[in-house]
């Protein structure tokens, strides 16, 4: 409950069961605010440190950015990587 607690910001009686779905999505939910107050141009204190990973993943499994973030905001990386020369064995 303490991992919980550091990564989320707040403890939840659904935590004490993780493999629950209830869980899964209160933990998606804070994620996805958490992402939200990271992109924003306003100043806001995010709820424990924990954020989605910008992607969307399609039905067929395809992996892309989030609408309108290529990149991250504040370093500029891209988001899905770029194409590089380096093995798989370094780079995995």
């Amino acid at each position: 409950m303490s991992l919980w607690a550091e990564h989320l910001g707040s403890l939840d009686h659904v935590f004490s069961e993780p493999q629950s779905l209830e869980c899964v999505r209160q933990v998606n939910k804070i994620a996805k605010q958490n992402w939200a107050i990271y992109v924003s141009e306003e100043a806001n204190y995010m709820r424990g440190h924990l954020m989605q990973y910008p992607v969307k993943i399609s039905k067929d499994g395809k992996v892309s950015a989030l609408d309108d973030y290529e990149s991250f905001p504040d370093v500029g990386g891209k988001i899905l990587g770029s194409p590089n020369s380096l093995p798989d064995a370094l780079t995995t």
